[in-house]
């Protein structure tokens, strides 16, 4: 069962320029995602292709002259402003990118324990902080006392305590050195084993294909494949979309090559594919229409030529 739809999401920001002018740039359009109950989705793509803003978006945290069209769903039902702004923080739960998003003036152990809403909050802070690796004293710290990796360990305990249904985690794992990454893997794993569905958005790859079950790939603000983790191993032949490929293949794990080009910039998105100006195999067509997604073999896919 879907935990959470997001159908057909377009985000727009409007800006004065010069001759206060305004300027109005889609920055996010027809993006499609779901996590099932008990999934693991992690989202990659390039900086700037909407991973973030997505989730600033189901959170209903985007600024005033953000506008957005779209549908989303949680628990099978329309996610209003007025239900994300319930939800959120008791059966939404958001590990933030910046450590800055901790409270300067609340000790750490309270703002942990603030998060715990079904078991003693602080047996469950000091269980997850010696999880962690976090020591004794550091419940008795302010947020300016951390360095950025406790920080940033803080802010995966607040989510791992809360039991929320829906967890989102921004970028979670910087700064951690790998035993508290894998920590952090088998914390996501167990919380998605006891139903809740979990998004992480993530430039790390190996973390996403080591805890998720499916890769959503993002490029210039939409959705262009979700795969299963499977798909991702060997020369990438089981992935659909020209992206996802050149994306794997880049690796340095692999083969190596990187990717000719650049994403563009919001407000100068190509009229059809917006990687066809990338893509060796665009033709007069991929220019000239957005593909519409496709099911292609368990996975979905924006390419016409995709097989």
């Amino acid at each position: 069962m879907s935990i959470l739809d997001v159908q057909n999401l377009s985000i727009s920001f409007t800006k004065y320029s010069k001759g206060l002018r305004q300027e109005t740039n889609q920055v996010i359009h027809n993006l499609n995602v779901s996590i099932n109950q008990g999934e693991i989705v992690a989202v990659v793509g390039s900086s700037g292709s909407g991973k973030s803003l997505l989730a600033h978006a189901i959170l209903g945290l985007l600024p005033s002259n953000a506008a957005v069209t779209g549908t989303m769903y949680y628990d099978g039902q329309v996610l209003t402003d007025e239900r994300k702004a319930k939800l959120r923080g008791l059966e939404i739960a958001f590990v933030p990118q910046s450590v800055k998003s901790l409270d300067p003036l609340m000790k750490i152990g309270r703002q942990v324990q603030t998060s715990v809403k079904k078991k003693n909050a602080v047996t469950a802070q000091r269980k997850i902080f010696k999880k962690y690796k976090l020591q004794h004293l550091v419940e008795k710290l302010y947020p300016f006392q951390l360095s950025g990796g406790m920080a940033r360990r803080v802010l995966v305990s607040m989510a791992v305590v809360s039991e929320a249904r829906l967890i989102i985690a921004d970028e979670p794992t910087p700064g951690l050195d790998s035993e508290v990454i894998k920590e952090a893997e088998i914390s996501f794993r167990e919380l998605a084993d006891n139903g809740s569905g979990v998004m992480i958005i993530t430039h790390d790859i190996d973390f996403a294909l080591k805890v998720a079950d499916k890769i959503a790939v993002f490029y210039a603000g939409t959705t262009v494949e979700t795969a299963p983790v499977s798909d991702f191993s060997g020369k990438g032949e089981n992935l659909r979309h020209p992206y996802t490929k050149a994306l794997w293949r880049a690796l340095p794990q692999n083969e190596f090559i990187p990717i000719k080009g650049s994403q563009p910039l919001a407000g100068e998105l190509p009229k059809g594919c917006p990687f066809a100006p990338r893509c060796e195999h665009a033709t007069k067509e991929c220019r000239e229409e957005m593909p519409a997604e496709r099911m292609i073999r368990d996975g979905m896919v924006r390419c016409l030529y995709a097989t």
